[in-house]
């Protein structure tokens, strides 16, 4: 062999290992010290093998002083292990002997639960192991650690590991995600993990690889000369053992006695060995038990379909209700006329009655109704108007259907059942339920050999004669491979031991023993390995306690327990000692210097002081990377002034290095100081025990938008943190926070008590809603006068947030505040809920008082509830019990809460939380449901890895790409029968149609996909998957919407609104439902050409094509003005922007609603510099034109004026709540509500410190301003231009005033057209029809169409889109000199039209036989009577809108509203109606001018501004009058004068009215419409 393949494998051998931070030379030595290893193994092992020992006989295990590894390996890696032995023929291992280890005998093939979840069956592990071990065979003790082999492990092993481990769904961790490992990289810390677990246990430890082979992990690279990342946290799982002893078991493992006399020991712990951990899942285990699967009213194993609150019962009380009822009990369906007040359980007994003759043998309670095309079930006791499901047929006149069936009938495949009540709970079986990467801590079995290289060296180094620094070098280097597996952390007693050791190459530090010839006294020896081996082992029990790895070094149950001592009799003062920051990156060493760290006490965010520094450090070489300060750090606070929740946050900072070869000039530069890392922990325990000890702290690193929140957990979850080490006081006594007693006392006074000035300050404190915006001097003012505050039950979140103090001593005070204020609502109590209050008693009753809230209600609440989570201090808290509670009882809040800490996950400070949170969660459900769970998860990965290629292949190739990737969706249905959408747990789908899919043309390319329905009676579910997109905006804002709505609804106010879900199942990918019969304003507009969006009669024609009837219409504009206005309100509140014509969209029903919303809270789109989005909010004239009937404004206009401003007073009264509801989300990561500044648009849009009048009027502005902006058409148009390169020319153009498409095949062969004569029309605008006389062959008779100029020339438009002009005849032209209205010009076009559907029906037959034609020359409703349906609308909209003046001196009505308070008079101006036009015809400039008589010297002159050009103006404006006595207000009179403003002053009066005062009374607001008079035509003023 030559030297350079020596080398070469050398390098292949030891690569893994230089991962671990050992230079090359480090590494010669320690493979020269192995082949010593390896000679005096044979060497031992040949004395004491017999003499007469037989050939064949196997060799005997090795003895206790010299382990080795014992057989215990399976067949598979025999070859392997022989291979690694090298020549030590006693490492080999016997073939066919199975291995005692648990790793061995676990086999996750033969696992009962879902793939996802790595945990055993509850039988006995060793039953399903027949292939490895023999069926009497009796699972020893662990074996003891074998040393460490010669040759490492290298990617051979990946490929062994690959045939024993089943495939992997893993689905909650990706593959596309994860980067392949090539050989040339450096092995991570995993590698020599999984390694030296080979080498002990024979089998891959449960974080197995996944199918393809790739690791779960990704690959950290770093410099050799760094130290390897450190493991988090993570759970192996251990066998299960009974309930009552799984958390008391430890597995001694013996490593022999030592020749110094020490020895130590490995306990292996059961995976709740963190006290609060293991205090969580007792937690969950008497949860659990309140709930017993038998208990059908909370475990019934299918989804109830959701109901809506009393209060919301608008539609359907007292309203016939049509149902229809499907069963297999008898062949027709029955249909039902039901009153909305029925239960479901009389209609059930209605329907057995029809179906049976004898009623007496059955049970109403056997049976159950189903909503047709959902999974989902109607409780017997709901009355019918309560069912969502019934609410939105309703709104959209949908037919009513459900299924008969029998109870027992019914799959209950999500139920609990008795084996899972008797499943302990388990942290195990769920926390690999992550997309992130998992690491893991080192095993005991690794550690243990490390262990044993340490002790090997030290007995080395105390038999060596010579060659001492040799020795020396090799012992550090075992030291050095110890901290490296443990977080590479050197304890300053670590340091201290090895000082006492002379320089080695590896560790070249001043401060060692200089005297080597001290070291030549064994006595000397001893001491130092003594010293350093108790070093170590604190250190091991360090890394064990802060990593919670599986084993201790002294067993959990034998550690003593100290006595306690109340925190509020401690008056010693708060401090520590900080002693280096391990870890240091050394790319930190390059560019910072003076490294320091900043604490402070913290409480809800507040500081209790000021922050203590520590100096400035550099960066030091010992064994690794370190900032060393040694520092004693206290703060000026007693321990009996800490709050029970106080945080310390500590703050590592550097000041940057200038750039090399720049020349600096100290005088004139200040160079700046850089936040590198952070981490904040609970001064008090889950156990409110002051911390007391050594503990080790993750950095979190300081980037910008990591939000406000932040984490009491340490960054132990990323491999490379750097780990702060910090020493806390410790004493016999533990120091424990008890809660104390409220106050015997609390007083409570009537608001009125206080003087008016201090009202008027307590009312204006009160009303801004929110504590984030309260001064010093509001806090001071509210906790003065806290015990007048009871009435006002929504401002406790102020008052508390105003506490100075929650220090043990004024708990009482606070409890008893607490314990005598009104029960809170439950919307109002979520306040309580905010970082703002940490305080356990106070978050208790906060939960508490929203136990009252229903499950549909908690629903709309709970991803703030999620979100609320992040705020509490410990694990467990009554929020997370009451969340496990109702998840429990109820599948469908249990299916959203999976999804939302799913999703919660991909927050890297919170996931240690939310993996246990998620893990609770999966405890308290049963298998079935963790089933389901398992193949939603999987579905959604397969989508998500569709719409990323879609997204990325080139256009035209997109289509056959997703039909190549739904083709892996088809055989997810081949395997998995069937799966409920994350979307809604009561949509369940069968398999996909392929060939009605599609995607959108948009930047993210969303997939448009059709499922087919598990149910036969449902038609296919259709849904959009997004990936590329963060949904959670879209989320929070649609659940805005919708509390929006029910807030309307519950005041009597339906807007008529249109709420689709939307759901995140990811960070960038969700789904969201498909609205049916709906389409986007742009493709409304376009049909009227790419200029549509400047027209105003769009929207109106494309009504009227979808709603043919008078009756259709008049219902489409009446749902068009309601939802409009609540679009209006809900969009300007919330400041959603980019508000295009493709992200508004129209039913055919007439509801408008909002998509897609990526930029809200004012956070504009922008085109270079310019704001894109001008208007308040998208009120265009097209959409007027809808609500008027015309261009002209009418009565309707006002109506919808009075909607918004209505709806907007009724959002206002709930300002607190959607404050509370918004600051919940700040934390959340959505880059748009990251500050208080994003919360103050809200707060600035609701206005809450002003009056409704005041708010009435400022809305009226804002929909005039929106009206007149022209921005937002343009904004339209550019839309239309940008949007025309995506256009497909599969697209066929369509008539804009056809709603459906005819063919010939479909309406026969057209013999003859002829335009036989025009009619004059005066509605939509005066002008003349054309009717055409429309021959079909084989038809007698003919049909009349009735068709205006303009839809000639639509036609011919749009046959040039299909045809060239070639094929086409000649149009008339639309451009004429003189009135083009007029009857000659009429009759010319007449001629020229009969020309041109004479050679239009005669051209070539692709062009006289296509759709276009068909289509355009069908019969219309409109065409079956004289008259189009536009005329009689409008005829009648003329009588109703325009309220036409009756003879006599009557001239339209003004609209008042009058209030008295305070001697001052308000009147506002809204609106009037019917006045008439001027002499010349035109529409006047009305104003209302007003005198308040008796007034002699007319000077209560008062008067509004002119509105232009309309009959029917709106003002909503607001004249005041003050200093009016109360006494003299029923003797006034209001003079109230209308006048159009003419040119050179002269005024003509449209109409007067008086109005006495002597009817309204002080305090109440007085809303009437009054007459108009006029005295004459010639009236001016």
């Amino acid at each position: 062999m030559s030297a350079a393949q020596t080398r070469s494998d050398s390098e292949q051998r030891w690569g893994c290992l230089e991962s671990l931070g050992l230079s090359q030379r480090e590494l010669v030595l320690a493979e020269a010290l192995q082949m010593e290893y390896d000679a005096l193994s044979r060497l031992k092992q040949d004395n004491k093998v017999p003499s007469n020992g037989g050939a064949g006989e196997p060799p005997k295990g090795p003895s206790n002083e010299q382990p080795a590894l014992r057989a215990g390996l399976g067949p598979p890696d025999s070859d392997l292990i022989r291979d690694l032995s090298g020549s030590d023929t006693m490492l080999s291992l016997q073939p066919g002997v199975p291995s005692p280890s648990r790793a061995n005998l676990e086999s996750r093939g033969f696992s009962k639960e879902p793939l996802y979840i790595l945990d055993s069956p509850v039988k006995n592990e060793y039953e399903n192991s027949s292939s490895l071990c023999s069926k009497n065979f009796t699972p020893p003790d662990d074996p003891p650690p074998a040393v460490p082999p010669r040759t490492p492990l290298t990617a051979d092993l990946s490929q062994t590991r690959r045939v024993s481990a089943p495939r992997d769904v893993n689905l909650f961790t990706p593959e596309v995600d994860l980067p392949k490992v090539s050989s040339g990289e450096v092995l991570n810390y995993d590698n020599i993990n999984d390694s030296l677990s080979r080498l002990n246990g024979g089998w891959p430890s449960p974080r197995g690889r996944r199918g393809n082979g790739e690791t779960t992990g990704k690959p950290v690279a770093r410099s050799k000369t760094l130290p390897p990342q450190v493991p988090p946290r993570t759970y192996l799982p251990t066998q299960k053992s009974n309930k009552n002893q799984r958390r008391v078991s430890a597995d001694p493992v013996s490593l022999g006695s030592r020749l110094n006399g020490f020895g130590y020991e490995l306990f292996q712990v059961s995976e709740e060995r963190d006290e609060e951990v293991a205090a969580f899942c007792h937690m969950l285990d008497v949860l659990r038990s309140a709930y017993p699967c038998s208990d059908r009213s909370k475990n019934a194993g299918f989804v109830w379909s959701p109901c809506v609150a009393q209060d919301e019962l608008q539609q359907g009380l007292g309203v016939s209700i049509k149902v229809t009822v499907v069963s297999d009990h008898f062949r027709e369906p029955l249909v039902f006329t039901c009153d909305g007040s029925s239960t479901v359980d009389l209609l059930i007994y209605q329907t057995l009655c029809y179906a049976h003759e004898d009623l007496d043998l059955m049970d109403v309670e056997d049976y159950l109704l189903k909503v047709c095309g959902q999974g989902e079930f109607l409780k017997n006791n709901q009355t019918l108007a309560s069912l969502e499901y019934v609410q939105q047929c309703l709104k959209f006149d949908w037919e009513i259907r459900f299924f008969l069936t029998k109870r027992s009938s019914v799959n209950q495949e999500l139920a609990r059942t008795e084996e899972d009540d008797e499943t302990p709970s388990t942290m195990n079986q769920s926390l690999l339920l992550q997309e992130r990467p998992v690491r893991q801590t080192v095993t005991r079995e690794a550690l243990t050999l490390l262990l044993d290289t340490f002790h090997n060296e030290a007995e080395s180094f105390l038999l060596s004669e010579v060659e001492l620094p040799l020795h020396v070098e090799r012992l550090v280097q075992s030291v050095k491979a110890l901290c490296s597996s443990l977080a590479a952390v050197e304890t300053p007693e670590i340091t201290t031991a090895l000082n006492q050791l002379p320089a080695c190459p590896c560790r070249l530090q001043p401060h060692v023993q200089k005297d080597v010839s001290v070291l030549a006294l064994r006595e000397n020896r001893e001491k130092v390995v003594e010293r350093l081996t108790a070093s170590i082992l604190d250190l091991v029990e360090l890394y064990c306690s802060t990593f919670n790895a599986n084993f201790h070094t002294v067993p959990q149950n034998n550690r003593p327990t100290a006595p306690m001592q109340e925190a509020g009799l401690v008056v010693n003062v708060l401090s520590f000692n900080i002693y280096a920051a391990h870890r240091i990156p050394i790319t930190w060493a390059a560019s910072y210097e003076g490294f320091f760290l900043s604490c402070s006490l913290t409480h809800g965010g507040v500081e209790l002081c000021a922050p203590q520094h520590t100096s400035k450090k550099p960066v030091n070489k010992y064994l690794f990377h370190l900032v060393v300060w040694d520092q004693r750090i206290c703060f000026p606070v007693r321990i009996n002034q800490l709050p029970r929740e106080t945080q310390l946050t500590v703050t590592l900072y550097a000041t940057l290095l200038p750039p090399p070869g720049s020349v600096e000039d100290k005088n004139k530069q200040r160079r700046s100081i850089e936040a590198l890392g952070w981490v904040t922990m609970p001064l008090f325990n889950f156990r409110h025990v002051l911390t007391c000890g050594r503990k080790l702290l993750g950095l979190w690193p300081s980037t910008l938008g990591s939000g406000n929140a932040r984490s009491s957990t340490p960054n132990f979850s990323q491999p490379d943190s750097v780990i702060l080490q910090v020493d806390f006081p410790t004493s016999s006594f533990e120091v424990h926070f008890s809660t104390p007693l409220p106050a015997e006392f609390s007083p409570k006074y009537e608001f009125f008590r206080l003087d008016q000035n201090s009202q008027k300050q307590l009312q204006d404190v009160l009303h801004k809603k929110s504590f984030f915006w309260l001064t010093q001097e509001d806090r001071r003012l509210l906790w003065e006068k806290r015990y007048f505050c009871h009435a006002e039950s929504s401002g406790l979140p102020l008052v508390l947030a105003s506490a100075p103090s929650w220090e043990w001593a004024c708990l009482p005070d606070v409890y008893a505040l607490l314990r005598q204020w009104s029960c809170m609502n439950h919307l109002d109590a979520l306040g309580l809920l905010h970082a703002t209050f940490p305080d356990q008693e106070l978050r208790r009753t906060a939960v508490q008082w929203m136990d009252s809230m229903s499950d549909p209600e908690l629903l709309d609440f709970l991803p703030q509830l999620v979100q609320a989570l992040k705020y509490e201090c410990y694990l467990d808290s009554p929020l997370v019990r009451f969340l496990l509670r109702r998840a429990i009882g109820d599948i469908r809040i249990a299916h959203y809460l999976f999804w939302l800490l799913k999703d919660a996950l991909q927050d890297s400070q919170f996931s240690v939380r939310h993996q246990y949170l998620l893990a609770a969660l999966l405890c308290c459900s049963g298998r079935g449901l963790r089933e389901e769970f398992d193949r939603q998860c999987w579905l959604v990965n397969i989508l998500a890895k569709v719409a990323q290629r879609v997204r990325d292949a080139s256009p035209s190739s997109r289509q056959a790409i997703l039909r190549e990737g739904l083709e892996e969706v088809r055989q997810y249905f081949s395997i998995s029968s069937s799966c409920r959408l994350p979307l809604n747990p009561g949509l369940q789908v069968k398999g996909i149609n392929i060939q009605s899919c599609s995607y959108f043309n948009s930047n993210a390319v969303p997939l448009k996909l059709s499922f087919q329905n598990l149910d036969s009676l449902g038609d296919n579910i259709n849904v959009i998957f997004k990936s590329g997109d963060d949904l959670r905006q879209d989320m929070l804002t649609l659940q805005i919407i919708r509390i929006m709505n029910k807030i309307w609804i519950q005041e009597g106010l339906d807007m008529r609104m249109v709420n689709f879900r939307c759901f995140s199942t990811g960070r960038g990918r969700g789904m969201v439902e498909m609205i049916p019969n709906a389409e986007t304003l742009r493709k409304i507009q376009v049909e009227h050409g790419v200029t549509g969006s400047f027209k105003d009669r769009p929207l109106a024609d494309w009504l009227q094509k979808h709603n043919p009837t008078e009756d259709e219409y008049e219902k489409a504009v009446e749902n068009f003005i309601y939802s409009c206005a609540g679009c209006c309100v809900a969009t300007y509140i919330l400041g959603i922007c980019d508000r295009h014509n493709d992200n508004i969209m129209l039913k055919t029903s007439g509801h408008m609603f909002h998509i897609d919303f990526g930029k809200f809270l004012g956070h504009a789109q922008m085109f270079g510099n310019i704001k894109r989005d001008r208007a308040p909010f998208v009120f265009t004239s097209d959409m007027a034109y809808v609500i008027n009937g015309g261009d002209k404004p009418s009565s309707r206009f006002h109506d919808f004026v009075d909607l918004c401003c209505e709806a907007y007073n009724l959002i206002r009264k709930h300002t607190h709540l959607f404050l509370n509801l918004l600051g919940l989300m700040l934390s959340c990561g959505i880059p748009e509500l990251s500050d208080l500044q994003d919360l103050k648009y809200v707060y600035d849009a609701l206005r809450p410190h002003e009056s409704e009048a005041d708010a009435t009027m400022y809305f009226t502005r804002l929909i005039e301003s929106s009206l007149g902006s022209v921005a937002t058409k343009l904004n339209f148009f550019i839309h239309n231009l940008a949007q025309m390169k995506f256009a497909s020319t599969e697209e066929r153009p369509v008539l804009s005033f056809a709603p459906r498409v005819h063919t010939l095949k479909s309406d026969g062969l057209i013999r003859n057209l002829y335009v036989c004569r025009h009619i004059r029309t005066y509605s939509p605008s005066k002008g003349y029809t054309y009717v055409v006389k429309v021959e079909w062959d084989g038809q007698q008779g003919s049909t009349l169409v009735q068709r205006s100029f303009e839809e000639f020339h639509e036609l011919h438009s749009k046959l040039r889109l299909i045809f060239p002009s070639s094929k086409l005849p000649s149009f008339p032209s639309r451009f004429v000199i003189g009135r083009s209205r007029g009857e000659t010009m009429a009759d010319r076009r007449k001629d020229e039209l009969n020309g041109y559907v004479w050679h239009l029906i005669h051209a070539a037959p692709e062009v006289a036989e296509c759709d276009l034609i068909y289509t355009f020359f069908h019969p219309l409703p409109r065409d079956e009577r004289p008259g189009t349906v536009s005329n009689t609308l409008q005829n009648k909209t003329a009588a109703e809108m325009s309220w036409v003046p009756i003879a006599g001196k009557v001239a339209g009505e003004v609209k008042l509203s009058i209030s008295y308070k305070s001697d001052k008079l308000f009147i506002m101006v809204m609106h009037i109606r019917g006045l008439q036009v001027l002499q010349d015809g035109t529409d006047p400039d009305p104003y209302v001018k007003l005198y308040l008589l008796p007034d002699p010297q007319k000077t209560s002159k008062r008067k509004t501004k002119a509105a232009k050009r309309t009959c029917n103006p709106t003002y909503n404006e607001m004249l005041v009058y003050d200093g009016i006595p109360r006494g003299d207000l029923h003797q006034r009179v209001i003079h109230l004068r209308v006048l159009s403003e003419g040119a050179f002053w002269e005024n003509t009066l449209l109409g007067e009215t008086f109005i006495p005062l002597k009817a309204l009374t002080p305090g109440y607001l007085w809303v009437d419409w009054h007459q108009l008079g006029t005295r004459g035509p010639d009236s001016t003023r």
